[in-house]
C-alpha cells in the first residue's frame, strides 16, 4: 500500500490529499457543531439543519490551501514551516467562512463559539493527518507515531531503521535529529547530554538522559547504537567522552565535522564510524596563519602525488590559504579526477578565486616537469609524490628507488631550473635508521635535497633528459624536508585494513604482539607540512612532533570496542573478533623513530623541531646514483643493497633481499657458464 501510494502520479497524490482533507474538514465543522450544542439538539441532524455552512466549509478552505502551496510540499519532508501555512490558512478559511454564511444569511444559526471551535479543530486536524501521513510513509510504525499510546511496544525495534541514542542535545544534535527523521536508516529515540539542566527534559518528543543513565536509556527506548553529535568539540574531550562509552557495548558513531559540512564534502546525516584520532589523537594547535599563507597566498603552488592521502589534504588546506594558482601533478588518473571533482565543489562553494589545474604526469618526466613549472611559473611545490608501503617497495626494489630518489631529483632540479622558491619534501619517520628499501629511499631523497641545497650552482645529473647541457645552472631554490610517521585513516595504513575486517567478522590481523607507531591525523599533520616548510632557509630537516607512540595491538582492540563487539581470546572464548599474529613482514620493524642523532633544536612552532644531520656533497651524492642506476639496471640487487648500506646512515635491513626480478648469485653463475 505504501508503496503503491509512493509511486502514484503527482496530481493523483494531491486528489487523494484533497479527499482526505475535505473529509477532515466536515467532520471537525460536525465536531464544532456537536461540542456546541445541546444533547436535545443533537436529536435533529446537524447536516441537515446546516447543510449551508457544511457546503461553504471546503470550499473556503481548500482555496486558502492550495495558494499557500500546502499541496505542493513534499509530504515525506514536511517541517515546521508547514503547521505555520496550516495555522495562516486555517484562520484565513474561518473567517471567510464566517462572511460567507453571513452574506447567506445562515450566519444567525450558528452559535458564536462555533468559529473558534471549528478552526481550532480544523488546525489540529490538518497538523495531525500530515504527521501521521509523513511518519507511515517514511516507514514508522504505529509506535514511532503514538509512543505513548502502546508502552507495551516500547521495547519492540522499530521498522524506520536503527534506534539510536544522539550524545549532545545542542544545535547540531537537534538539526542530527530532523535529518535522521527524513530518512530510513537511523530512527532517533533518545538524547544524551552532560548538561544537568538539560537532564530529563523533552526535545522533539526524545527524553534526554545523563550519560550516567545510559543503561537505563537502552533499557526504556533499545537504542543500539550513539551518535556523537558534537562536530565542534576538542579532540581531548572527545576522547574522554568516547573512553566513557566504551564499556556499554554500544557501537559508537559520529556526524561530520564542521569542516566537512561546510565544504560540501559530506552532509549532515552521513553517519560515519567513530574517527579513531578521537581516542588516540593529541589536541591539535590551532595553526599560525602567517606560517599558513607565506609560501601560499597570493602564489602559484604546485602538489605532486596531489591524489593522495597527504596530496590531496595538502591540495584542501592550501586552496583555503589563498593561492592564485593550484597545480595538481597525480599519475593516477581515477586520483586526479575524483579530487578535481572535490576541490571544484569546494571553490563554488565557498567562492574562492583560484584557477585548478589537474594534470596527469609523472615525477619521472622531466621535460613534463619543465614544461609544468615553467608554464604556470610554479613558486612553491609540495613534493608528496612516493611509494610508501614497506612490503610493496621491498618486493619492487628497483621502482621503489627510481620513484622516490630518481623523481625526488628530477622534481628538485626542474625546480631549479624553473627558478621556483620553496620546495618542501614530505618525508617519513622510516628515513631514520630504516630497515627497509623504503625508509632507505626517503633518506637517499633526504640527502638529494640537503646537498643541493648547499650548492650556488648546480651542474644537473643527466641534464640532456632537462633539454640543458652540462653547464651549471643557478640555485635559487629553498629546500625543505618535512618528517612524521603514520597518518590516522591514510590509504593503506592499518585502520581502514582493520575496519573491513571487523566489518567481515575477523580476525584482526597484528604482525607482531609488541610492534608500535607513531600517529597523526592527515589534517594536523598537513597544516604542520605548510608550516614548517614555510620556515625553511635552505637545507632544514624538519621533524614534527607526534606525541607517543601507540601499539597496534592496543589500537585494535580500540576499534573492536568501539565497534560495540567483543574481544575473542583465551578469556573470553565467546567474544566477537579474535587479533591473529602474522609476524613481521619484510622490511618491517618493532617501532619507528624520528632523528637519527641527538643534534635537534625547537622552532617558533611548539609541535615543530629542526634535525641537524650529516649530509654528502652534490658530487659525492651523483656518483652515488650512478652506482646505484648500474646495480639496478641488471637487477643485482645484493649490490644496491650494499650500496645503501655504505651511505645511508643506519640502513641495517631486516629481511634477505625479496625482490621478484632479483638475480641471486648462484643464478648470475648459471647464466655465465650458459
Amino acid at each position: 500500500m505504501r508503496g503503491k501510494l509512493l509511486n502514484l502520479p503527482r496530481n493523483q497524490k494531491r486528489v487523494v490529499s484533497l479527499i482526505f482533507d475535505t473529509l477532515a474538514i466536515w467532520i471537525c465543522l460536525w465536531l464544532a457543531f456537536y461540542l456546541r450544542l445541546t444533547p436535545v439538539e443533537h436529536g435533529a441532524s446537524l447536516v441537515v439543519n446546516f447543510w449551508q455552512a457544511f457546503l461553504l466549509a471546503p470550499l473556503c478552505a481548500i482555496p486558502f490551501y492550495v495558494r499557500m502551496g500546502l499541496y505542493r510540499a513534499v509530504l515525506r519532508y514536511m517541517g515546521a514551516h508547514s503547521v505555520f501555512t496550516i495555522v495562516r490558512a486555517s484562520i484565513y478559511a474561518t473567517g471567510v467562512w464566517l462572511l460567507m454564511n453571513f452574506m447567506m444569511g445562515a450566519d444567525e444559526k450558528i452559535p458564536r463559539s462555533v468559529p473558534i471551535l471549528y478552526c481550532l479543530l480544523l488546525i489540529a486536524s490538518m497538523c495531525a493527518i500530515r504527521y501521521a501521513m509523513r511518519s507511515w510513509l517514511l516507514g514508522q510504525s504505529f509506535n514511532d507515531i503514538f509512543p505513548l499510546l502502546s508502552p507495551k511496544l516500547k521495547n519492540k525495534r522499530s521498522g524506520s531503521g536503527i534506534p539510536v541514542a544522539i550524545y549532545g542535545a545542542g544545535e547540531a544534535g537537534t538539526q542530527l535529529m530532523y535529518a535522521l527523521d527524513r530518512g530510513r536508516e537511523y530512527h532517533p529515540v533518545a538524547f544524551i547530554d552532560d548538561d544537568s539542566c538539560l537532564q530529563g527534559r523533552m526535545m522533539g518528543g526524545r527524553s534526554i538522559y545523563s550519560p550516567s543513565n545510559i543503561e537505563t536509556l537502552t533499557l526504556e527506548t533499545s537504542a543500539e547504537e550513539i551518535l556523537l553529535a558534537l562536530p565542534s568539540l576538542p579532540h581531548s574531550k572527545r576522547r574522554v567522552i568516547v573512553q566513557n562509552l566504551e564499556h556499554y557495548g554500544l557501537p559508537i558513531r559520529t556526524m561530520p565535522g564542521i569542516a566537512d559540512i561546510a565544504s560540501g564534502r559530506m552532509k549532515l546525516q552521513e553517519i560515519h564510524d567513530i574517527d579513531i584520532g578521537d581516542v588516540l589523537g593529541r589536541e591539535e594547535v590551532q595553526p599560525d596563519t602567517d606560517l599558513m599563507q607565506r609560501n601560499i597566498s597570493g602564489q602559484v603552488v604546485m602538489v605532486t602525488g596531489a591524489g593522495g592521502s597527504i596530496g590531496s589534504e595538502l591540495c584542501r588546506q592550501i586552496l583555503t590559504a589563498g593561492p592564485t594558482t593550484l597545480v595538481l601533478l597525480e599519475h593516477a588518473e581515477y586520483n586526479l579526477y575524483a579530487l578535481d571533482q572535490e576541490l571544484q565543489a569546494t571553490i563554488r562553494k565557498q567562492g574562492i578565486v583560484v584557477d585548478l589545474v589537474p594534470v596527469l604526469g609523472s615525477v619521472n618526466d622531466p621535460r613534463r616537469l619543465i614544461d609544468l613549472m615553467t608554464t604556470y611559473s610554479v613558486n612553491t611545490v609540495y613534493h608528496a609524490a612516493a611509494y610508501k608501503h614497506v612490503p610493496i617497495v621491498e618486493h619492487n626494489l628497483s621502482q621503489g628507488l627510481r620513484n622516490n630518489v630518481l623523481g625526488t631529483l628530477n622534481t628538485a632540479q626542474a625546480a631549479i631550473a624553473c627558478e621556483v622558491d620553496q620546495f618542501v619534501l614530505i618525508s617519513t619517520d622510516k628515513a631514520v635508521r630504516p630497515t627497509n628499501v623504503m625508509g632507505a629511499s626517503k633518506r637517499l631523497a633526504e640527502m638529494v635535497l640537503q646537498a643541493l641545497s648547499r650548492e650556488k650552482e648546480v651542474r644537473f645529473y643527466n641534464p640532456e633528459l632537462f633539454g640543458f647541457a652540462e653547464q651549471p645552472v643557478k640555485n635559487k631554490t629553498r629546500f625543505t624536508m618535512v618528517r612524521f610517521g603514520n597518518v590516522l585513516g591514510s590509504s593503506g595504513s592499518v585502520i581502514p585494513l582493520f575496519r573491513e575486517q571487523i566489518r567481515c567478522g575477523g580476525p584482526i590481523t597484528v604482525t607482531h604482539p609488541e610492534i608500535n607507531r607513531y600517529f597523526m591525523t592527515i589534517p594536523e599533520a598537513s597544516q604542520l607540512v605548510i608550516q614548517a616548510g614555510a620556515m625553511g632557509t635552505g637545507g632544514d630537516v624538519f621533524v614534527l612532533d607526534m606525541g607517543l607512540p601507540v601499539k597496534i595491538v592496543d589500537l585494535a582492540k580500540r576499534m573492536i570496542q568501539l565497534s560495540g563487539l567483543t574481544l575473542k581470546d583465551a578469556n573470553a572464548p565467546d567474544g566477537d573478533i579474535e587479533i591473529t599474529f602474522s609476524g613481521l613482514r619484510p622490511g618491517e620493524k618493532l617501532y619507528e623513530e624520528l632523528l637519527i642523532g641527538d643534534n635537534v633544536t625547537g622552532t617558533d612552532h611548539q609541535r615543530i623541531s629542526r634535525a641537524n644531520e650529516e649530509w654528502l656533497s652534490w658530487d659525492e651524492l651523483t656518483a652515488i646514483i650512478t652506482q646505484m642506476q648500474e646495480t639496478l639496471h641488471d637487477h643485482h640487487y645484493r649490490l644496491t643493497r650494499e650500496l645503501l648500506l655504505r651511505y645511508v646512515n643506519g640502513f641495517r635491513p631486516s629481511s634477505q633481499v625479496v625482490d621478484w626480478l632479483y638475480k641471486s648469485p648462484e643464478h648470475q653463475e648459471e647464466n655465465s657458464a650458459d
